[in-house]
């Protein structure tokens, strides 16, 4: 039913968000507008265009609606920020943050157009660690060509 809500509103229906690293994004191949085929390793491909991903706020750029965001393996910058309902609180230095959002452009450091953000600062530490490993457990799981799982 909401499917058709959003055909109905034209809405570009998008497949759910593929939680992605910013050194992935760095050397990501264009597909076609704003779709982008990541690498996740061992020779697999993994399209994305919606992405979630987790990282601390470096700076807060109010005049050019952004924020640069560092992961493990680099910084990314969000735009769009002030359009995200209770996203401004947790945009200051420091805070740890989830962001969903529509890559714009991947070089020279990925640039996203926020949909969402949230701030996961109570419990940094746990979802620090485990970003890295929810990432590869994901893409993992969207890149298996076995069928044999009826669950997948």
């Amino acid at each position: 039913m909401m499917s058709d809500l959003s055909r109905t509103l034209g809405e570009k229906r998008r497949p759910p968000p593929v939680k992605v690293l910013s050194g992935q994004l760095r050397v990501a191949r264009s597909l076609s507008g704003e779709s982008w085929v990541i690498r996740p390793g061992r020779g697999r491909t993994l399209p994305v265009s919606l992405v979630w991903m987790q990282g601390t706020v470096l700076e807060v750029h109010l005049d050019s609606d952004s924020v640069l965001l560092m992961d493990e393996t680099g910084t990314f910058t969000v735009q769009g920020v002030s359009g995200i309902p209770r996203g401004k609180p947790c945009l200051s230095p420091g805070k740890y943050v989830m962001v969903m959002g529509v890559i714009q452009a991947v070089s020279p450091e990925p640039l996203i157009r926020a949909v969402k953000i949230a701030d996961l600062s109570v419990l940094a530490a746990v979802h620090r660690h485990m970003w890295k490993l929810e990432v590869e457990e994901l893409q993992d799981v969207l890149t298996d060509d076995s069928q044999s799982n009826p669950l997948l």
